[in-house]
């Protein structure tokens, strides 16, 4: 049985590069893998694509559904939000990350992908932090 992992926004926004490059290529292996995404990933992916690449509404709308097709997404509760807390108090974590961290915990991954955080950051003794763009 693979491990389960979870992205981090930033291994979706590289998907998005005019120019093909080494970090589209790792975030198109990293996403045909089937890979858990955050309620808090979703937001910022949408919000980001139609800041950014001034997408319309309804056609960003209907291509995150297409890309996410594979991908389970992990909705947020208060047993998150919790968690979530913990985290920051502990490992002072932004608040979004912390959320992400928290959705990656709460669906038993054992890596999240992340060129945000501090790579190969262990947290609570099962989730590895992984840079997948070094």
């Amino acid at each position: 049985m693979m491990n389960k992992y979870a992205v981090d926004t930033n291994v979706l926004i590289y998907l998005h590069e005019t120019i093909p490059s080494s970090k589209m290529d790792i975030a198109e292996s990293i996403v045909l893998g089937f890979p858990i995404v955050s309620a808090q990933v979703v937001s910022e992916y949408l919000n980001v694509l139609k800041r950014l690449l001034r997408i319309p509404k309804v056609p960003l709308i209907e291509h995150s559904i297409v890309l996410l097709e594979n991908c389970e997404i992990i909705n947020l509760n208060k047993a998150i939000l919790e968690h979530a807390k913990k985290l920051i108090i502990r490992y002072d974590f932004q608040l979004f990350d912390s959320i992400i961290i928290a959705s990656a915990l709460a669906a038993n991954c054992s890596i999240l992908y992340s060129e945000d955080l501090q790579h190969k950051q262990l947290i609570e003794n099962r989730l590895t932090i992984i840079n997948p763009f070094l």
